[in-house]
């Protein structure tokens, strides 16, 4: 598949829940989650009903010529436009979706979603999501030392944020 294919962000739906749940349960993504244990569809059917039910949340799919290549998690977490990310793009989605994914998350999250600030976490050993992070034009903010246990040793969180202001300065 190109990339220069025909983009678009829509709102995640039932129809969503198993094909969301395989790419996350993937070991390439699960390795780099704060849960990473496999997820059951019941335990993953139980969260979806819960936060999509919730204004503050934004559960959105990536779709490049109709066919869904990512998920996007956006929560307002706090007043004034305040919002933590997570996202993922399909195990088998071709190279270059992540970037046109964040592209798509950014452009939602402060056009459409009217957010002053967006908030990421990488896990410190989780490179490519700090790279990435870094040239979608993120702030590195901080990092919580030894914040994340996996069950066998303790990891650092590398903190991340952008403004509104910052992004539009980009584009």
């Amino acid at each position: 598949m190109s990339l220069s294919l025909r983009q678009s962000l829509r709102r995640m739906g039932t129809a969503d829940l198993e094909r969301v749940l395989a790419w996350r349960n993937h070991p390439d993504v699960r390795r780099y989650m704060y849960t990473q244990h496999e997820i059951s569809l019941d335990e993953h059917t139980r969260w979806f009903t819960k936060a999509s039910q919730d204004p503050k949340r934004h559960l959105m799919v990536f779709e490049g010529d109709a066919v869904p290549l990512g998920f996007i998690n956006i929560q307002e977490v706090a007043a004034g436009g305040i919002a933590d990310w997570g996202f993922y793009a399909a195990p088998d989605a071709p190279p270059g979706t992540g970037r046109l994914l964040g592209q798509a998350a950014l452009i939602y999250a402060f056009t459409e979603a009217g957010l002053h600030k967006l908030c990421g976490q990488a896990l410190a050993y989780n490179e490519r999501s700090i790279s990435f992070h870094q040239n979608m034009g993120f702030k590195q903010e901080g990092i919580l030392r030894q914040q994340h246990f996996n069950g066998q040793q303790y990891h650092d969180v590398v903190c991340f944020g952008l403004l509104a202001i910052e992004w539009k300065a980009c584009q």
